[in-house]
């Protein structure tokens, strides 16, 4: 087994390829402003090569794993895990392509929802515009429009 450091280095390799960070909203009547936002950091990969995945979770000592379709999925939602694992560690073993730019917009988002900003429409506004930024060519369920038009 390769070293620490230099299995953490292949781990930002391999997400740079295969990892996504994302935020996600959906409508939460109860909440006081209407919508619950929820960031993410995944990777995915085909069944057979689950070991990189079981691989993270350890290293990362966060997280789960769950079937998505026709692959594996590991994936950090936890608020305090992104913050105090997984954000340290691409700020230490970057990830060298545009996805950096993902991970900058959803330490951004973490860093504004630690302050409770996206428990108010004025810092739901902020959370909202950053997290459109990334993943240009995703898909959403819900449009930034019609989020910011519903806010409560």
């Amino acid at each position: 087994m390769p070293a620490l450091n230099e299995v953490k280095h292949y781990i930002s390799g391999y997400v740079d390829g295969e990892g996504c960070f994302s935020v996600s909203f959906s409508m939460r009547k109860k909440l006081l402003v209407g919508w619950e936002t929820k960031p993410s950091f995944s990777v995915s990969q085909n069944r057979e090569r689950a070991q990189v995945l079981h691989l993270m979770k350890k290293v990362f000592g966060c997280g789960f794993l769950r079937q998505d379709r026709k692959t594996l999925k590991y994936e950090v939602r936890s608020l305090a895990d992104l913050v105090n694992k997984i954000i340290p560690h691409f700020e230490k073993y970057p990830l060298l392509s545009t996805k950096n730019n993902d991970f900058k917009y959803l330490k951004q988002v973490c860093r504004l929802m630690l302050k409770r900003e996206h428990c108010k429409a004025s810092g739901l506004k902020k959370v909202t515009r950053i997290a459109f930024k990334m993943n240009p060519d995703g898909t959403r369920r819900y449009s930034q429009e019609y989020i910011l038009r519903t806010l409560r």
